[in-house]
Protein backbone atom coordinates (compact mmCIF):
# COMPACT_ATOMS: atom_id res chain seq x y z
CA UNK A 1 0.00 0.00 0.00
CA UNK A 2 1.33 3.35 -0.81
CA UNK A 3 2.13 5.92 1.68
CA UNK A 4 -0.68 8.09 2.92
CA UNK A 5 -0.84 11.55 1.30
CA UNK A 6 -1.74 14.94 3.54
CA UNK A 7 -4.44 15.75 0.84
CA UNK A 8 -6.89 14.22 -1.36
CA UNK A 9 -10.01 14.93 -3.53
CA UNK A 10 -11.41 16.43 -0.49
CA UNK A 11 -8.63 18.68 1.35
CA UNK A 12 -6.40 21.43 0.43
CA UNK A 13 -4.60 24.32 2.42
CA UNK A 14 -5.99 27.70 3.65
CA UNK A 15 -2.54 28.74 4.41
CA UNK A 16 -1.21 28.12 1.05
CA UNK A 17 -4.90 29.63 -1.06
CA UNK A 18 -5.47 31.97 -2.81
CA UNK A 19 -3.44 35.26 -1.47
CA UNK A 20 -6.01 37.91 -2.43
CA UNK A 21 -4.45 40.76 -0.76
CA UNK A 22 -1.41 40.80 1.51
CA UNK A 23 0.68 43.86 2.75
CA UNK A 24 1.67 45.95 6.06
CA UNK A 25 -1.86 45.97 6.54
CA UNK A 26 -2.67 42.63 6.88
CA UNK A 27 -3.36 39.40 4.33
CA UNK A 28 -6.35 37.29 3.04
CA UNK A 29 -5.73 33.91 1.08
CA UNK A 30 -9.20 32.26 0.25
CA UNK A 31 -10.43 28.82 -0.91
CA UNK A 32 -12.89 28.74 -3.23
CA UNK A 33 -14.19 26.68 -6.20
CA UNK A 34 -11.87 27.65 -8.60
CA UNK A 35 -8.88 26.25 -6.35
CA UNK A 36 -10.94 23.86 -5.09
CA UNK A 37 -13.52 21.97 -7.69
CA UNK A 38 -15.01 19.97 -4.98
CA UNK A 39 -16.99 22.77 -3.17
CA UNK A 40 -20.38 23.29 -3.65
CA UNK A 41 -21.85 26.39 -2.03
CA UNK A 42 -19.81 27.17 0.91
CA UNK A 43 -16.02 28.39 0.71
CA UNK A 44 -13.57 29.70 3.36
CA UNK A 45 -11.38 32.64 3.68
CA UNK A 46 -8.91 33.52 6.69
CA UNK A 47 -7.84 36.87 7.17
CA UNK A 48 -5.33 38.35 9.16
CA UNK A 49 -5.90 42.58 10.19
CA UNK A 50 -2.64 43.97 11.36
CA UNK A 51 -3.13 46.42 14.91
CA UNK A 52 -4.34 49.81 13.40
CA UNK A 53 -5.79 48.42 10.46
CA UNK A 54 -8.77 47.21 8.83
CA UNK A 55 -11.20 45.02 6.77
CA UNK A 56 -12.53 48.08 4.40
CA UNK A 57 -15.96 48.27 4.39
CA UNK A 58 -17.66 45.88 1.50
CA UNK A 59 -20.81 43.16 0.84
CA UNK A 60 -21.36 40.25 -0.52
CA UNK A 61 -23.54 40.59 -3.49
CA UNK A 62 -24.29 36.55 -3.60
CA UNK A 63 -24.23 35.00 -0.01
CA UNK A 64 -24.33 35.41 3.53
CA UNK A 65 -21.31 35.50 6.08
CA UNK A 66 -20.25 33.31 9.01
CA UNK A 67 -16.90 34.70 10.83
CA UNK A 68 -15.02 33.29 13.55
CA UNK A 69 -12.11 34.70 15.45
CA UNK A 70 -9.20 33.14 16.28
CA UNK A 71 -7.60 35.61 18.03
CA UNK A 72 -7.23 39.25 18.89
CA UNK A 73 -10.18 42.45 19.48
CA UNK A 74 -12.09 44.06 16.82
CA UNK A 75 -14.66 46.31 15.92
CA UNK A 76 -17.24 45.18 13.32
CA UNK A 77 -19.67 47.45 11.82
CA UNK A 78 -23.07 46.63 10.31
CA UNK A 79 -25.18 48.84 8.13
CA UNK A 80 -28.20 45.96 6.85
CA UNK A 81 -31.48 47.34 5.19
CA UNK A 82 -33.71 49.57 6.59
CA UNK A 83 -31.29 51.68 7.86
CA UNK A 84 -30.29 49.22 10.88
CA UNK A 85 -26.89 49.33 11.93
CA UNK A 86 -24.89 47.94 14.28
CA UNK A 87 -21.67 48.03 16.09
CA UNK A 88 -20.08 45.81 17.81
CA UNK A 89 -16.18 44.16 19.04
CA UNK A 90 -15.51 40.29 19.02
CA UNK A 91 -12.84 38.59 20.86
CA UNK A 92 -11.15 34.82 20.06
CA UNK A 93 -14.22 32.57 20.36
CA UNK A 94 -16.35 34.64 19.58
CA UNK A 95 -18.67 34.81 15.87
CA UNK A 96 -20.54 37.31 13.49
CA UNK A 97 -23.02 36.90 10.84
CA UNK A 98 -23.32 39.19 8.02
CA UNK A 99 -26.27 38.92 5.48
CA UNK A 100 -25.59 38.73 1.98
CA UNK A 101 -25.59 42.58 0.64
CA UNK A 102 -25.08 44.28 4.61
CA UNK A 103 -22.23 46.64 4.33
CA UNK A 104 -20.10 45.86 6.98
CA UNK A 105 -16.22 46.43 8.20
CA UNK A 106 -13.46 44.76 10.87
CA UNK A 107 -11.06 46.79 12.55
CA UNK A 108 -8.74 45.69 14.37
CA UNK A 109 -8.76 47.68 17.90
CA UNK A 110 -5.82 45.76 19.57
CA UNK A 111 -2.68 45.25 19.98
CA UNK A 112 -2.22 42.00 19.07
CA UNK A 113 -3.09 41.28 14.82
CA UNK A 114 -6.82 39.88 14.23
CA UNK A 115 -7.33 36.47 12.75
CA UNK A 116 -10.35 35.54 10.98
CA UNK A 117 -12.04 32.22 9.44
CA UNK A 118 -14.88 33.29 7.00
CA UNK A 119 -17.02 31.05 5.75
CA UNK A 120 -19.59 31.92 2.67
CA UNK A 121 -22.67 30.08 1.32
CA UNK A 122 -21.30 30.06 -1.96
CA UNK A 123 -18.69 28.45 -3.73
CA UNK A 124 -17.83 31.52 -5.34
CA UNK A 125 -18.88 34.67 -3.27
CA UNK A 126 -18.86 37.78 -5.00
CA UNK A 127 -17.49 41.09 -3.09
CA UNK A 128 -18.31 45.29 -3.50
CA UNK A 129 -16.16 47.22 -1.69
CA UNK A 130 -17.75 50.90 -0.52
CA UNK A 131 -14.46 52.66 -2.17
CA UNK A 132 -14.27 50.61 -5.37
CA UNK A 133 -18.64 51.80 -5.86
CA UNK A 134 -17.25 55.35 -4.70
CA UNK A 135 -15.02 54.92 -7.69
CA UNK A 136 -17.92 53.89 -10.50
CA UNK A 137 -19.53 56.88 -10.09
CA UNK A 138 -18.52 60.81 -11.29
CA UNK A 139 -18.13 63.52 -9.43
CA UNK A 140 -20.78 64.94 -10.50
CA UNK A 141 -23.24 62.35 -9.63
CA UNK A 142 -22.00 61.99 -6.08
CA UNK A 143 -21.77 65.70 -5.99
CA UNK A 144 -25.98 65.30 -6.36
CA UNK A 145 -26.18 62.27 -4.23
CA UNK A 146 -24.76 64.56 -1.28
CA UNK A 147 -26.26 67.79 -2.37
CA UNK A 148 -22.52 69.44 -2.44
CA UNK A 149 -20.88 70.76 -5.69
CA UNK A 150 -18.66 68.27 -7.87
CA UNK A 151 -15.86 69.84 -7.05
CA UNK A 152 -15.43 68.46 -3.43
CA UNK A 153 -14.64 64.76 -4.72
CA UNK A 154 -11.88 66.03 -7.28
CA UNK A 155 -9.24 65.13 -4.57
CA UNK A 156 -10.90 61.67 -3.55
CA UNK A 157 -9.05 59.20 -4.76
CA UNK A 158 -11.03 56.75 -6.59
CA UNK A 159 -11.23 53.37 -8.17
CA UNK A 160 -13.33 50.18 -9.14
CA UNK A 161 -10.68 48.18 -7.89
CA UNK A 162 -11.20 47.74 -3.93
CA UNK A 163 -8.59 48.30 -1.02
CA UNK A 164 -9.23 45.36 0.97
CA UNK A 165 -6.93 46.31 3.60
CA UNK A 166 -5.66 49.73 4.49
CA UNK A 167 -4.59 51.70 7.48
CA UNK A 168 -7.13 53.34 10.32
CA UNK A 169 -6.58 57.50 9.79
CA UNK A 170 -5.99 58.25 13.24
CA UNK A 171 -7.45 56.57 16.77
CA UNK A 172 -10.41 54.28 16.75
CA UNK A 173 -13.71 55.58 17.63
CA UNK A 174 -15.74 53.11 19.54
CA UNK A 175 -19.18 53.40 20.64
CA UNK A 176 -20.17 53.07 24.35
CA UNK A 177 -22.35 50.70 23.30
CA UNK A 178 -19.71 48.20 21.13
CA UNK A 179 -19.51 45.79 24.04
CA UNK A 180 -23.31 44.77 24.45
CA UNK A 181 -24.34 41.92 22.76
CA UNK A 182 -25.84 42.23 19.37
CA UNK A 183 -27.98 40.16 17.14
CA UNK A 184 -25.42 39.58 14.99
CA UNK A 185 -22.80 38.15 17.35
CA UNK A 186 -22.60 35.10 19.32
CA UNK A 187 -20.16 33.91 22.02
CA UNK A 188 -19.47 30.71 21.05
CA UNK A 189 -16.99 29.27 23.12
CA UNK A 190 -18.63 31.26 25.87
CA UNK A 191 -21.61 29.00 25.53
CA UNK A 192 -22.18 25.56 27.16
CA UNK A 193 -20.99 22.39 25.32
CA UNK A 194 -23.58 20.95 23.21
CA UNK A 195 -21.63 17.74 23.67
CA UNK A 196 -18.92 17.77 26.44
CA UNK A 197 -17.50 14.28 27.14
CA UNK A 198 -13.91 13.91 29.02
CA UNK A 199 -12.34 13.01 25.24
CA UNK A 200 -13.76 15.65 23.27
CA UNK A 201 -16.78 18.47 23.11
CA UNK A 202 -18.64 20.18 20.83
CA UNK A 203 -19.87 24.21 20.88
CA UNK A 204 -22.57 24.77 18.08
CA UNK A 205 -24.03 27.53 16.53
CA UNK A 206 -27.11 26.89 15.11
CA UNK A 207 -30.63 28.65 14.47
CA UNK A 208 -32.06 27.03 18.03
CA UNK A 209 -29.59 29.50 19.75
CA UNK A 210 -28.96 32.09 16.64
CA UNK A 211 -31.32 33.51 15.03
CA UNK A 212 -29.25 34.80 12.85
CA UNK A 213 -28.66 32.04 10.81
CA UNK A 214 -30.96 30.90 7.95
CA UNK A 215 -28.35 29.13 5.96
CA UNK A 216 -25.21 28.56 7.72
CA UNK A 217 -24.33 27.07 11.03
CA UNK A 218 -20.95 25.76 12.36
CA UNK A 219 -19.31 23.39 15.12
CA UNK A 220 -16.04 24.44 17.09
CA UNK A 221 -14.93 20.25 17.59
CA UNK A 222 -12.59 19.53 20.28
CA UNK A 223 -11.36 15.93 19.79
CA UNK A 224 -8.52 14.64 22.48
CA UNK A 225 -6.03 11.73 21.31
CA UNK A 226 -8.66 9.37 23.16
CA UNK A 227 -11.45 10.25 21.24
CA UNK A 228 -13.00 10.09 18.00
CA UNK A 229 -15.36 11.65 15.63
CA UNK A 230 -17.43 8.65 15.11
CA UNK A 231 -18.21 7.54 11.50
CA UNK A 232 -21.56 9.42 10.50
CA UNK A 233 -23.14 11.16 7.15
CA UNK A 234 -25.25 14.42 7.24
CA UNK A 235 -28.36 13.14 5.06
CA UNK A 236 -29.29 17.50 3.79
CA UNK A 237 -26.34 18.82 5.29
CA UNK A 238 -22.50 19.45 3.17
CA UNK A 239 -20.11 20.07 5.37
CA UNK A 240 -16.49 22.30 5.17
CA UNK A 241 -13.70 21.91 8.13
CA UNK A 242 -11.02 24.20 9.46
CA UNK A 243 -8.04 22.68 11.18
CA UNK A 244 -6.84 25.38 13.87
CA UNK A 245 -4.98 23.25 15.87
CA UNK A 246 -3.80 19.19 15.74
CA UNK A 247 -3.31 16.98 13.47
CA UNK A 248 -6.29 14.51 12.18
CA UNK A 249 -6.68 11.48 9.68
CA UNK A 250 -9.80 11.92 7.13
CA UNK A 251 -11.72 8.97 5.86
CA UNK A 252 -14.81 9.36 2.98
CA UNK A 253 -16.60 7.02 1.06
CA UNK A 254 -17.67 8.26 -2.46
CA UNK A 255 -20.99 6.51 -3.96
CA UNK A 256 -19.01 4.34 -6.21
CA UNK A 257 -16.83 2.33 -3.24
CA UNK A 258 -13.60 4.51 -3.43
CA UNK A 259 -11.88 6.06 -0.36
CA UNK A 260 -10.50 8.66 0.40
CA UNK A 261 -8.06 9.08 3.41
CA UNK A 262 -5.61 11.99 4.23
CA UNK A 263 -3.69 13.76 6.87
CA UNK A 264 -4.60 17.29 7.81
CA UNK A 265 -2.83 19.79 9.99
CA UNK A 266 -3.36 24.11 11.01
CA UNK A 267 -4.38 25.54 8.51
CA UNK A 268 -6.46 22.69 6.09
CA UNK A 269 -9.43 22.89 4.95
CA UNK A 270 -11.62 19.92 3.78
CA UNK A 271 -14.92 19.29 2.24
CA UNK A 272 -18.04 16.81 2.45
CA UNK A 273 -20.54 16.54 0.30
CA UNK A 274 -24.21 15.82 1.46
CA UNK A 275 -24.35 12.19 2.70
CA UNK A 276 -21.24 11.10 2.05
CA UNK A 277 -19.86 9.00 5.30
CA UNK A 278 -16.86 9.96 6.95
CA UNK A 279 -15.09 10.15 10.35
CA UNK A 280 -12.30 11.68 12.02
CA UNK A 281 -9.32 10.55 14.24
CA UNK A 282 -6.48 12.22 16.24
CA UNK A 283 -2.77 11.71 14.58
CA UNK A 284 0.67 12.55 16.42
CA UNK A 285 -1.28 15.26 18.75
CA UNK A 286 -2.62 15.61 22.33
CA UNK A 287 -5.70 16.91 20.72
CA UNK A 288 -6.97 18.77 18.43
CA UNK A 289 -9.49 22.27 17.47
CA UNK A 290 -11.76 22.14 14.23
CA UNK A 291 -14.02 24.93 12.81
CA UNK A 292 -16.85 23.03 11.24
CA UNK A 293 -19.09 25.02 8.78
CA UNK A 294 -22.51 23.52 7.82
CA UNK A 295 -24.77 24.61 4.66
CA UNK A 296 -28.11 24.51 6.50
CA UNK A 297 -28.84 26.48 10.09
CA UNK A 298 -29.54 23.03 11.90
CA UNK A 299 -27.00 20.82 10.51
CA UNK A 300 -28.12 16.96 11.12
CA UNK A 301 -26.23 13.20 10.67
CA UNK A 302 -26.94 10.05 11.32
CA UNK A 303 -23.94 7.78 12.43
CA UNK A 304 -23.12 4.21 12.53
CA UNK A 305 -24.15 3.28 16.52
CA UNK A 306 -27.66 4.40 15.98
CA UNK A 307 -27.19 2.91 12.32
CA UNK A 308 -27.07 -0.43 13.60
CA UNK A 309 -28.97 -0.32 17.00
CA UNK A 310 -32.27 0.54 13.70
CA UNK A 311 -31.65 -3.01 12.86
CA UNK A 312 -32.37 -6.51 14.01
CA UNK A 313 -29.57 -8.77 13.98
CA UNK A 314 -31.01 -11.30 11.77
CA UNK A 315 -30.97 -8.00 8.87
CA UNK A 316 -27.44 -7.38 10.10
CA UNK A 317 -25.95 -10.91 9.61
CA UNK A 318 -27.56 -10.99 5.87
CA UNK A 319 -26.29 -7.18 5.38
CA UNK A 320 -22.82 -8.10 6.00
CA UNK A 321 -23.03 -11.79 4.92
CA UNK A 322 -21.56 -12.63 8.73
CA UNK A 323 -23.23 -15.78 10.56
CA UNK A 324 -25.56 -14.59 13.34
CA UNK A 325 -23.28 -15.62 15.87
CA UNK A 326 -20.41 -13.86 14.33
CA UNK A 327 -21.81 -10.41 14.84
CA UNK A 328 -20.25 -7.74 17.36
CA UNK A 329 -22.24 -7.53 20.30
CA UNK A 330 -23.34 -4.13 19.28
CA UNK A 331 -24.79 -1.97 22.30
CA UNK A 332 -28.36 -0.08 21.78
CA UNK A 333 -27.94 3.75 20.71
CA UNK A 334 -31.51 5.51 19.92
CA UNK A 335 -29.25 8.81 19.60
CA UNK A 336 -25.33 8.96 18.47
CA UNK A 337 -23.09 10.54 20.51
CA UNK A 338 -20.80 12.45 17.92
CA UNK A 339 -17.53 12.09 20.12
CA UNK A 340 -16.87 8.39 20.93
CA UNK A 341 -14.03 7.35 23.37
CA UNK A 342 -11.12 5.26 21.29
CA UNK A 343 -10.15 2.33 23.36
CA UNK A 344 -7.79 0.79 20.32
CA UNK A 345 -4.50 2.20 19.09
CA UNK A 346 -4.75 4.05 16.08
CA UNK A 347 -4.21 2.05 12.41
CA UNK A 348 -1.06 1.77 10.54
CA UNK A 349 -2.91 2.53 7.61
CA UNK A 350 -6.16 2.85 6.93
CA UNK A 351 -8.01 1.41 4.46
CA UNK A 352 -8.54 3.58 1.24
CA UNK A 353 -4.95 5.52 1.92
CA UNK A 354 -3.17 6.65 -1.10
Amino acid sequence: MAAPTRHGTHATSLLDGDLVEESDFGSIRRITADEFPILRGLSIKRIVINPGAMRTPHWHANCNELTYCVSGTSLVSVLDDHSSFSSFTVTAGEMFHIDSGALHHIENIGDEPAEFVLAFRSERPEDFGLGAAFGAMTDAVLGNTYDLPASDFAKIRRSTVDRKLAARVGDPVIPSNAGFNDPHKLDLEGLGAAVDAGFGSAHTARKQFWPALTDLSMYSLRIREDGMREPHWHPVTAEMGYVHSGSARMTIMNPDGTLDTWYLQRGDVYFVPRAYPHHIEVVDAPDLHFLIFFDQPTPGDIGYRASISAYSREVLAATFDTHIDDLPDFPFTNQDPLIVRRINPVDEHAVGEV
